[in-house]
């Protein structure tokens, strides 16, 4: 990268409108989460075409690997574009991660299949996904840091616009499965159809990259703190921070991969035809968008921590006889409603927690520390969750064994949200 611009130039007088600065911050975000979900989504067919056909549960779990995989070097990115955001300014580094995503959605639209291009093809899937995986990990902290540095006052609202745009995203991605599942042939999809949801995506990129090359930068961030080294900062002085906004992420960012997840078990566990898994993240996403700003609003008078701790104990008490409930009689409208219950825990928790994570570190190493405890913890407990639910199912034999998994995120979970009610790290 170049030499941080001179941050005075950034700067505008006039505070742009609550919602360019909501759009602004959303729009990279809604892009990387919709790949996650399309790429999870279609796993089946991505197997298909770019993994070796000679064991389909072995390309299916190479797929799920390489979706895994590409989460290890979100960190990395987390510190490189953390730290920039926290030196150069949040929109500098907003308009590289937005770029970067469009250049890996643009590598899988294009990416010959195995029987193509042989090996190749796999090796070109992983650097895809290893590009967007370096640009998502700057994303989370520094668009968060530009809303809240923007409106401090209304922390949790703005901030639970970041999940709002990621529930948009996964609903925009399973209405996309539902009708192309629904009307084309498993040949068609196969063979040309699982790129179109890529190729939708990628329309986004030229207008969020418009968008944010022309919001200004947030006060907060012209502080002279926040020209200091900001990675040496958060080593030397918040290293317990990071660990706790990794806790923070665990249940709520399992419970995420686990319902993009869904239309795999639906089909490969529940036996239920191909279309059941996308209607009932469609229901699920729904939930998320019409719940998870209404939290992050609420949080601003009661508290975050207060909203928090009941979702994430809910999770814990009623994944498993969930899951029990859906193995014993498997249909399209009790897996409907096993997600939406999900997704309701999930907005309860997710629209209040980017106001917490953001109170934990000052301005000036803001955007890197939540770059990297969000990245770090969407790495443990959100990449790998989906092969990791396809290995306990495998390994245990028992087709409720994926709530294991999602038991103790939540213990991590309730485990920081104590520990920083008790530290008062977070006036709430």
């Amino acid at each position: 990268m170049s030499a941080p611009p001179a941050r005075t130039t950034a700067r505008s007088t006039t505070t742009p409108s609550p919602g360019k600065i909501i759009t602004a911050a959303c729009v990279g975000n809604a892009l990387e989460w919709y790949d996650i979900a399309v790429y999870s989504y279609f796993a089946t067919y991505l197997s298909k075409v770019f993994f070796t056909d000679d064991d389909p549960a072995l390309a299916l779990l190479l797929t799920l690997g390489t979706f895994g995989v590409s989460f290890l070097i979100r960190p990395v990115g987390a510190l490189v574009l953390g730290s920039y955001a926290d030196r150069a300014g949040r929109k500098a580094a907003l308009t590289w991660s937005i770029g970067l995503m469009a250049l890996g959605t643009l590598l899988i639209c294009v990416m010959p299949s195995y029987a193509a291009i042989g090996a190749a093809a796999p090796v070109g899937i992983l650097l895809a996904r290893l590009i967007q995986g370096f640009a998502a990990g700057g994303e989370f902290g520094s668009a968060t840091a530009l809303m809240v540095e923007f409106m401090p006052n209304r922390r949790g609202f703005a901030a639970s616009w970041q999940f709002t745009s990621q529930a948009a995203s996964t609903l925009l991605a399973a209405l996309l499965g539902t009708v192309l599942t629904s009307t084309l042939s498993e040949e068609q999809l196969t063979s040309w159809g699982f790129r179109i949801p890529f190729l939708i995506g990628l329309l986004v990129a030229p207008v969020g990259l418009y968008i944010r090359r022309n919001v200004p930068e947030p006060p907060a961030a012209a502080e002279p703190e926040s020209t200091r080294a900001p990675v040496r900062t958060l080593l030397r002085e918040h290293k317990a921070g990071v660990l706790l906004t990794i806790g923070l992420l665990a249940v709520t960012t399992c419970l995420n991969y686990l319902i993009t997840y869904i239309p795999t078990y639906a089909t490969k566990t529940l036996g239920l035809p191909d279309s059941t898994g996308f209607v009932a993240a469609l229901a699920g996403g729904l939930v998320l968008l019409a719940v998870t700003s209404v939290a992050g609003h609420f949080s601003d008078r009661v508290g975050q921590i207060a909203i928090m701790i009941p979702a994430a104990g809910a999770v814990l008490l009623l994944i498993y006889p969930m899951f029990a409930l859906l193995v014993a009689a498997p249909s399209l409208a009790l897996l409907i409603g096993v997600v939406m219950v999900m997704a309701l825990f999930k907005a309860c928790y997710y629209g209040p927690m980017g106001a917490l994570m953001a109170g934990i570190f000052p301005a000036g190493t803001r955007a890197t520390g939540m770059a990297v405890g969000y990245n770090i913890g969407v790495t443990v407990f959100g990449g790998f969750t989906p092969m990791i639910a396809a290995w306990l199912l495998d390994t245990t034999g028992q087709s409720a064994a994926p709530a294991y998994w999602v038991a103790f995120a939540a213990v991590a979970s309730l485990t920081s949200l104590f520990v920083l009610r008790r530290r008062t790290m977070h006036p709430r």
